[in-house]
């Protein structure tokens, strides 16, 4: 065989060899956007509470890739001196191709993405900001039932921000009300019955 006939074949061979491997690979590349969405709730992140008041935050996750499964692994918030930050309200969803989980702020549900117990000492009008992150791992199916892990995920990040509002001023109580709604009603029988 003459070399430059070798070397043709060589070239052919390699250039099928390279041809069934995009072949092979094509679903792996199709999939590979591995994305999610990740948002606050209320939108945008900007929370307002009282001072030594307990507030959070919801949380709006979307898998929207078509074809694995998400799994969040790790939230985190930035610490922040306007309050004691609590992450334990987030209940790391599964979600398969496509889905959508949602949850609003609950503290007696324990509900809700993270919560905050803004300082006592805390002034009206202060305000901080900081950053939620979200991480997880994609895999083929359920993970908890036979899906493989395919790979970690890269971490999305989304704002926050915390402002003291007004303290809410008390309402008189409805009995006190009542009192002196029977306190008028009373002067004024008595006004009828001198006349």
């Amino acid at each position: 065989m003459k070399p430059t006939h070798y070397f043709n074949r060589l070239r052919g061979g390699i250039a099928a060899a390279g041809i069934a491997a995009a072949m092979l690979l094509a679903p792996l590349v199709q999939a590979a956007p591995f994305t999610f969405t990740f948002s606050t709730l209320p939108g945008g992140g900007v929370l307002t509470g009282n001072a030594g008041q307990l507030v959070g935050w919801g949380y709006s996750l979307t898998n929207t890739d078509t074809a694995n499964w998400f799994v969040p692994t790790e939230l985190s918030a930035s610490s922040i001196a306007l309050g004691t930050m609590d992450g334990a309200y987030f209940d790391f969803p599964v979600l398969a191709p496509g889905a959508t989980q949602s949850a609003a702020f609950d503290a007696a549900l324990l509900a809700g993405l993270y919560g905050i117990e803004i300082d006592a000492a805390a002034a009206l009008g202060q305000s901080e900001s900081g950053l939620f992150t979200l991480a997880g791992e994609w895999w083929s199916g359920d993970p908890l039932a036979g899906g493989i892990f395919l790979q970690a995920g890269e971490a999305v990040v989304t704002p926050f921000t915390v402002q003291v509002g007004a303290t809410a001023v008390p309402l008189p109580g409805t009995a006190a009300l009542f009192a002196i709604g029977m306190l008028g009603l009373l002067a004024a029988r008595r006004r009828a019955q001198l006349r």
